[in-house]
C-alpha cells in the first residue's frame, strides 16, 4: 500500500476498498484521456479490483490499460446521441443487476465538460453502491456520497487534467499526467504481419474518420494530403479507418497512399500508430492515441471545441486551427459548411507533416491556419 495514502473519500482507509468502479461513458479518446487518472487510483489501490464501465469504444481502451482488470459495457441511454438505442428498461434494470452483482465498494464518475453525471450515479445508486463521487455542476442530492466542484479556467484545462483534479479531490496520490496504452502481443504480431504484406517498415498514418462528421476534414482534401505526403516525404502512407470506413479509407488513399481500412482492430491500430514516423488525422480518438503512444501528430482540428481541453498532449505536435466566429459550437454535424475545416489547406497540413518529420523532437507548438 503506498504509504503516504491515509484515507481516501474524505476518511476511508484505501485497504476498506476491495472493488472499485471507475466509469466514463462517452467515446474512445475521452476514455483514453482519464487513463491517468485510472493510474491515480491504481497506485493508491494497488491490491484492489479496478472494473471500467464504459460504452463499446471506451471498452477497447480498458482492455489495452494494465491499470483496469475488468471491463464492463454499458450502452448509455444518456450517450446515445444518435437515438440508435430502442427505449428499453428491462436493459436498463438489467444493468442495474450487473453492478450490482460486482459489488462494488465505491464508484467514481467522469465526464467532460458540458456532461452531467447524474445519470451513471442514478444508475450506481440502484445498484447499491455505498461510495459515489463525481464532479457536478447540478445540485445531485444524496444520488453522490462525494461531489466536487471542477475548477473552471479561462481557457479550460486538458481534460486530462480535469480528470486528475477529480481523484485528486478524492484523496488519491498526484500521479504524471501521462495516458497509458499498452497494445498487447497479438496486436503487435497483427501490425507486423500488415506492414510486412505491405513490405513497409517506415510509413506515415493518416486516419481521415472521426465519430462526428462536423470534425472530419472533407475526404477529397485528405486525398491531396497523402497524395502529396508520398511525393514529397519519401515514406509510404498507411491510411487507416475503423469498422465501415474501408470505402473512406480508399477515397482517401487514391492512388498513392495503402488503404487498410477495416483491416485492423482497435489493439493492431494502436500498434500501427506506435511505430508511425507521424500521424495525420482529425480532432478524434486517434489524436489521444498518438499522444499517448508518443508518436508525432499533426491534428487538423474543427472548431467543434477548445483546442486547449482536446488537443494533443505531451508529444510533438502541430495543431491546425481556422479561426470561426461560430467556435466552439459543440455540435456532431456542422450546419454551414465546415468552414473551420475548410479554411485549412492541404498545403498547411503537407506542411506541418513535413516539418514534424525533418525535425528532433522539441516542445509542441500550435499552429494557426
Amino acid at each position: 500500500m503506498n504509504g503516504t495514502i491515509s484515507s481516501v473519500f474524505g476518511g476511508v482507509e484505501p485497504g476498506a476498498l476491495r472493488r472499485v468502479l471507475l466509469v466514463r461513458l462517452d467515446n474512445l479518446g475521452d476514455v483514453l484521456l482519464m487513463t491517468p487518472a485510472f493510474r491515480a487510483v491504481r497506485q493508491a489501490l494497488p491490491g484492489a479490483h479496478l472494473a471500467l464501465l464504459a460504452g463499446p469504444a471506451g471498452c477497447e481502451i480498458g482492455r489495452l490499460d494494465p491499470d483496469i482488470d475488468e471491463t464492463i459495457l454499458y450502452r448509455a441511454p444518456n450517450e446515445d446521441v444518435y437515438f440508435k438505442l430502442s427505449q428499453d428498461p428491462a436493459r436498463e434494470m438489467a444493468a442495474v443487476e450487473a453492478l450490482e452483482e460486482g459489488d462494488f465498494d465505491a464508484a467514481i464518475i467522469f465526464t467532460s465538460y458540458k456532461q452531467s453525471a447524474l445519470p451513471a450515479a442514478y444508475l450506481c445508486y440502484l445498484a447499491g453502491i455505498p461510495l459515489r463521487a463525481a464532479g457536478s455542476f447540478e445540485g445531485p442530492g444524496s444520488l453522490l456520497t462525494h461531489r466536487h466542484r471542477y475548477t473552471e479556467t479561462v481557457p479550460p484545462r486538458h481534460e486530462t487534467l480535469r480528470g486528475l483534479e477529480l481523484t485528486e479531490a478524492l484523496g488519491f496520490p498526484l500521479v504524471e499526467p501521462e495516458m497509458v496504452l499498452v497494445p498487447h502481443e497479438e496486436d503487435e504480431e497483427d501490425a507486423t504481419r500488415l506492414l510486412e504484406r505491405h513490405g513497409i517498415e517506415r510509413f506515415v498514418l493518416v486516419h481521415p474518420g472521426a465519430s462526428a462528421s462536423s470534425r472530419a476534414y472533407p475526404p477529397e482534401r485528405y486525398a491531396a494530403v497523402v497524395e502529396e505526403l508520398v511525393g514529397r516525404s519519401g515514406l509510404p502512407v498507411l491510411v487507416t479507418g475503423g469498422p465501415g470506413e474501408e470505402d473512406l479509407a480508399r477515397r482517401v488513399a487514391g492512388s498513392a497512399g495503402i488503404p487498410v481500412g477495416g483491416e485492423t482492430r482497435f489493439g493492431s491500430l494502436a500498434a500501427l500508430v506506435g511505430r508511425a514516423e507521424a500521424v495525420v488525422t482529425n480532432n478524434t480518438g486517434t489524436t489521444h492515441v498518438a499522444s499517448a503512444l508518443k508518436r508525432p501528430v499533426v491534428t487538423v482540428f474543427a472548431g467543434t471545441n477548445p483546442p486547449e481541453q482536446w488537443g494533443p498532449w505531451r508529444t510533438p505536435h502541430r495543431l491546425l486551427t481556422h479561426p470561426v466566429p461560430c467556435a466552439p459550437c459543440y455540435k456532431r454535424v456542422c450546419p454551414i459548411g465546415h468552414e473551420c475545416l475548410t479554411g485549412i489547406s492541404p498545403e498547411t497540413v503537407v506542411g506541418a507533416t513535413l516539418n514534424l518529420l525533418h525535425e528532433s523532437p522539441v516542445p509542441a507548438e500550435a499552429v494557426s491556419s
